[in-house]
């Protein structure tokens, strides 16, 4: 039931409470330092600071509990938003250096083409190494470029470097190119500036060395003389290739096993075991000889 003397007396209380401390106030903020009201302060102070201090180490252990739960808590936050991160970058970098490496190969086919003058015979293809299967006797990779390109087998393929080998196997969309690595390879061939003429087959297992056989001992032969397609028949073989395309460079030159002959050994100049991109020199092989004849 409402109790209008408890409430006149509650507002009187409050009032008087209200009152006391506007006089208080007034009276601290009116007296000096040395006051009465200033003591008191410095005594209750006084009296109150070893329970604030022992307050504080009771509940210190807590409120740094709390403080490393958020660290924690914030620190998994970031350490997961540094690892998506940290794979995002990977990801940009291996697409940065495989479009670095990519590019590097398409150069090197352009240049080939600016320095060799084989690339007039025919029509070239631009095509993806898109598998490898080299094996000690036998050493083919398979292109996404096809006979709906304009591929053909016997089609000569270079890359950034050089010769690199024949198509073998073609179907709409792939072929199969068996590299000049291959024990079955081999390519009629020149050396410059002497001009001896002989026969590059690779030396079966070793992918960095070949060899150019029936050359004549005698001949003007040098480390680090070029070698390159013939462009012509011989008796021994019906060429395939267009005049002038790089085959490497003679690394050494020996005795062979016939007096008469010397055996010389060349390094290819295209990387053929880590190639991505290779071209295709397409067209009938008698178009290309006719051009060369030209």
């Amino acid at each position: 039931m409402y109790d209008k003397k408890v409430v006149r007396r509650r507002r009187a209380v409050l009032g008087v409470l209200v009152a006391a401390s506007l006089l208080l106030l007034t009276v601290y903020f009116g007296e000096n330092g040395g006051g009465f009201l200033h003591g008191v302060q410095r005594g209750t102070s006084a009296v109150f600071s070893p329970l604030e201090k022992g307050v504080s180490v009771v509940f210190r252990p807590i409120s740094n509990f709390t403080h490393w739960t958020g660290d924690v808590f914030h620190a998994k936050k970031e350490n997961k938003q540094l690892k998506k991160e940290v794979q995002q970058l990977r990801g940009q970098l291996a697409q940065a250096q495989t479009a670095e490496r990519d590019a590097a190969e398409l150069r090197g086919l352009v240049g080939l083409q600016r320095t060799s003058n084989f690339a007039d015979a025919g029509k070239l293809v631009t095509a993806r190494v898109i598998s490898r299967s080299p094996t000690v006797w036998y050493s083919n990779v398979i292109i996404n470029a096809g006979s709906s390109d304009g591929v053909h087998v016997n089609d000569p393929v270079v890359a950034a470097g050089g010769l690199a080998g024949k198509v073998t196997q073609v179907t709409g969309g792939q072929s199969t190119v068996t590299l000049i690595t291959d024990q079955s390879s081999n390519v009629s061939a020149q050396v410059m500036p002497d001009g001896s003429s002989g026969i590059v087959r690779p030396d079966v297992g070793d992918p960095n060395n070949m060899l150019l056989d029936y050359i004549q001992s005698g001949a003007k032969i040098a480390k680090g003389d070029s070698v390159v397609t013939s462009g012509f028949t011989s008796s021994k073989l019906d060429s395939i290739f267009p005049r002038a395309i790089p085959i490497g460079r003679v690394t050494k030159v020996s005795p062979g096993e016939l007096d008469q002959y010397s055996r010389v050994h060349i390094q290819p100049y295209a990387d053929l075991r880590r190639m991505d991109y290779v071209q295709v020199l397409t067209g009938t092989i008698d178009q290309a000889r006719a051009q060369v004849i030209k």
